[in-house]
């Protein structure tokens, strides 16, 4: 049963969340669960953040390693649609939010909260997919964002922790605001605002300088229906595959990534982002694809690939719609088993060499040397059938005067 006196607060154990629990008791009277989710991020060990919340007034701390749950049930998803919203961001974010939020709501349920708190602004996307991730697991749970809903700026914050003695240690803003994880990092704000201004160097932390690359770096990459389990012969887990790709691809620098976004909520942003790993497996894996999905098959899922990317950016995992198309992709990837080989080198991964034992490519059918078993003889009749719909189309046009005029060649 909900304790009308509890609510349950995504703890980062920055500044921005240390203040919001003793902010949040004294502004709502209610006491608060601190929940925090290790997804890759690095930094601070959970049992550091867990001993911060407590010692900033938290009741409760629910601490826990998600890095696994994160790779395997939402970035491994990720990976077989290909996702790339835009064409060009792999979802650092996004798909993160619904699995914090899931915690959250099991962190509601533990310990009988009947609130759940996050601290996004009221101008981003993750806001809507905190909240409408948590009404889609619990709509009985309440939402609300100090940031937001309660006026907690930074200088208040400040004034706050120092007038309570919190204990957090203040250390210089960065001009930056970034969220990372393990499948990305997202970089914004600060003087990337004016988008005629150039990145520079402390931008970055994922990737090093691609145009100071070291040697091209070669791997093969294994899946086994759509996901990962072997680097250069040897077996991974998607979290160590994706680890790894991120060092080796990180190093190259590849999965740089600056775009004018469009937001959900409507604006458009200017965002940088690092995804090294993220980006050198989907094109991995797509290059797989091509030769493994029939034509058709392929053609629809491309289609469903950019409408997945969309509808997790603009926080429907949990949707209908989303569950649906997820049902079409694994299906897909039944058959996509096989190596790659890429070359990683100054920003770029290239991908060399393709081998899948349920691959649709035929070297008898595809070659035009001897042992050619393709019978070219077929092709007239095909292309008198494809071709009938345009021919009477063109007939009627040129009874009506509307054919294609072709210009006469005059010779001067």
């Amino acid at each position: 049963m909900a304790d009308k006196n509890r609510l349950v607060l995504a703890y980062s154990g920055g500044l921005d969340t240390s203040v919001a629990i003793s902010y949040l008791k004294e502004r709502t009277g209610k006491d608060v669960v601190a929940v925090s989710l290790d997804v890759g991020q690095g930094g601070e060990s959970l049992e550091t953040i867990k001993e911060r919340a407590l010692a900033c007034g938290a009741v409760e701390a629910y601490v826990v390693d998600a890095r696994d749950e994160f790779a395997n049930e939402y970035c491994m998803k990720a990976l077989k649609a290909n996702a790339m919203y835009e064409g060009v961001y792999p979802l650092v974010s996004a798909i993160s939010r619904p699995l914090i939020s899931k915690h959250l709501v099991r962190a509601a349920h533990q310990f009988g909260a009947d609130t759940i708190s996050h601290g996004c602004t009221g101008k981003g996307n993750d806001q809507v997919r905190f909240e409408v991730s948590i009404a889609s697991i619990d709509p009985t749970l309440k939402a609300i964002s100090p940031i937001r809903d309660l006026s907690l700026t930074r200088d208040v914050e400040i004034a706050f922790a120092k007038e309570h003695e919190l204990p957090i240690v203040q250390t210089e803003k960065s001009p930056f605001s970034i969220d990372q994880n393990v499948w990305g990092r997202a970089i914004e704000t600060g003087f990337l605002e004016d988008p005629w201004n150039a990145p520079t160097k402390d931008c970055y932390s994922y990737t090093d300088d691609p145009a100071f690359p070291p040697v091209e770096d070669e791997v093969v990459i294994e899946f086994k229906q759509g996901v990962p389990v072997k680097i250069d012969g040897r077996d991974v887990t998607p979290l160590q595959a994706i680890e790894e790709m991120n060092r080796r691809a990180g190093a190259q620098g590849i999965g740089r990534i600056d775009l004018i976004e469009d937001r959900l909520v409507g604006i458009k942003s200017r965002e940088l982002y690092e995804a090294p790993g993220a980006v050198a497996l989907i094109t991995a894996h797509q290059e797989l694809e091509n030769c493994c999905l029939e034509r058709e098959q392929h053609r629809i899922k491309r289609d469903i690939d950019k409408r997945w990317a969309e509808l997790v950016y603009d926080a429907q995992w949990f949707s209908p719609a989303t569950q649906s198309l997820n049902a079409f992709i694994e299906d897909t990837q039944k058959y996509v088993n096989g190596e790659i080989r890429m070359t990683l080198h100054g920003g770029r991964a290239v991908v060399t060499g393709r081998r899948s034992d349920s691959s649709l490519y035929d070297y008898n059918l595809a070659t035009y040397d001897s042992g050619d078993s393709f019978d070219q003889k077929s092709s007239n009749g095909f292309i008198d059938i494809y071709g009938l719909p345009s021919r009477v189309a063109a007939a009627r046009d040129v009874k009506f005067g509307n054919g294609i005029e072709v210009p006469s060649n005059t010779v001067e």
